[in-house]
């Protein structure tokens, strides 16, 4: 079953469900950064909160003219001018002006920020810095969850999630036998519910991706 699933979410593979789900939402995205600039009528500053360089040359926003600025908590080196990647925290990107970015992006980061508080810091910040974003995440609602990727674990009590863990490898994450660092690994995560997200993105809209009838994760985006 790991096995299966892990295949279905491998963003590697071009063919994975994972990889078509992006690509699609990428679309979305792509054409509100060319409406974008048709209304600025200049290249973009496009901020991506917690990404990966590999990300956007696959995409080939190397091969265009807008100018890529990648936050990520860890070390990432770029090997294009117009993609520049620093070392920064998402919950505080004081380091920026206001509205000093035309879009902000996130791709499935804020789910990783431990607590509701952390994740409000990270969208009061996305907020500040632009008058447009585009942030997806997982869904609280999906039944199996998408980095451990066992059905209902999000869902489980703490306790026995930490047990699974320490006990077996799942998802992307190595079996972690110090229970300390496995109830870390758990806490990391916190899928978000459609009503907290409206309460963080208030002036946003907030588009359901389904799969199967349920709601896999969510869109937020602000373009008006």
């Amino acid at each position: 079953m790991q096995r299966f699933l892990r295949k279905l979410a491998n963003t590697i593979d071009s063919n994975s469900l994972s990889t078509r789900f992006r690509k699609k939402r990428f679309f979305k995205f792509l054409k509100m950064v060319n409406d974008i600039e048709k209304k600025l009528e200049r290249p973009l500053k496009i901020l991506d909160v917690g990404g990966w360089y590999h990300f956007w040359k696959n995409m080939e926003f190397d091969k265009t003219h807008h100018h890529i600025t990648i936050l990520n908590i860890e070390e990432i080196k770029s090997e294009n001018q117009n993609i520049v990647c620093i070392i920064g925290d998402g919950t505080n990107m004081s380091q920026f002006n206001d509205k000093e970015f035309d879009i902000v992006f996130s791709n499935s980061v804020i789910e990783h920020l431990f607590t509701y508080e952390n994740q409000e810091k990270m969208a009061n910040e996305i907020r500040r810095l632009s008058n447009y974003h585009f942030v997806q995440t997982p869904s609280f609602y999906f039944p199996i969850e998408p980095h451990f990727l066992f059905p209902f674990f999000h869902w489980l009590p703490k306790k026995l999630r930490i047990w699974l863990v320490s006990n077996f490898s799942l998802g992307w994450y190595k079996r972690t036998k110090n229970k300390n660092d496995a109830s870390k690994i758990v806490d990391e995560i916190r899928l978000l519910k459609y009503s907290e997200l409206i309460k963080l993105f208030p002036e946003s809209k907030i588009i359901k991706e389904r799969f199967m009838g349920f709601t896999k994760s969510y869109i937020v985006v602000k373009f008006n």
